[in-house]
């Protein structure tokens, strides 16, 4: 038995993914979770052999929750599901060794598929999206990214660096790194070039 959890903030989709995968008789939903915050809470208590997770979820992304699998569960196998083919989510998706990346709007079989392939060891990537994904490189590190995306969310410098636990001067300068980066006009502009990527 295939044990999953599922990790998608609208209630409706979650709902959906789980009655649909509980239908085929070597697949077990032990539990959903609206986002990665929680699904780490689940984790630490849930024998899970999949984690099936969206991406853009508050709290925490699909792929950051990706990167704590690898580091804290490496047993545990990363599905990602999302309506968004963009090049920087597969490209970080696969760094932080997820090993299946599907389309919301793919048919049912092929997310049935999908599970049974990685549960089974394999890797389960659209050709074509990880081709284009090797093409396009994030300039962006990681503190970069998370200073941007709350710079994103309205969140002015000072906010930013109470989140982050750095100095207000050490985060204009992440932000400054972030415009010039992506030759953008300013932090809000460059939030929108990063979103459009997949790099936020």
């Amino acid at each position: 038995m295939i044990k999953v959890l599922v990790v998608e903030d609208q209630a409706m989709v979650r709902g959906a993914i789980s009655a649909l995968l509980s239908l085929e008789d070597n697949i077990d939903v032990v539990a959903e979770a609206e986002h990665g915050q929680q699904a780490k809470k689940i984790l630490a208590a849930e024998p899970v052999d999949i984690v099936l997770t969206d991406i853009e979820m508050p709290e925490m992304t699909g792929i950051e929750l990706a990167e704590f699998i690898a580091q804290h569960h490496p047993n545990i196998k990363t599905v990602i599901m999302t309506t968004f083919s963009k090049v920087g989510y597969i490209k970080r998706a696969m760094q932080a060794g997820v090993k299946g990346f599907i389309l919301k709007e793919a048919p049912s079989d092929e997310l049935i598929h999908t599970v049974n392939q990685v549960f089974n060891g394999r890797k389960v990537i659209d050709p074509e999206l990880a081709i284009s994904a090797l093409d396009d490189a994030d300039p962006l590190n990681d503190k970069e990214r998370k200073a941007l995306r709350l710079a994103s969310e309205g969140l002015k410098t000072g906010e930013i660096a109470a989140k982050l636990f750095l100095s207000e001067g050490t985060v204009r300068n992440y932000l400054s790194e972030c415009i010039a980066k992506l030759n953008a006009s300013n932090r809000v502009d460059a939030a929108r070039i990063a979103k459009q990527k997949g790099w936020l």
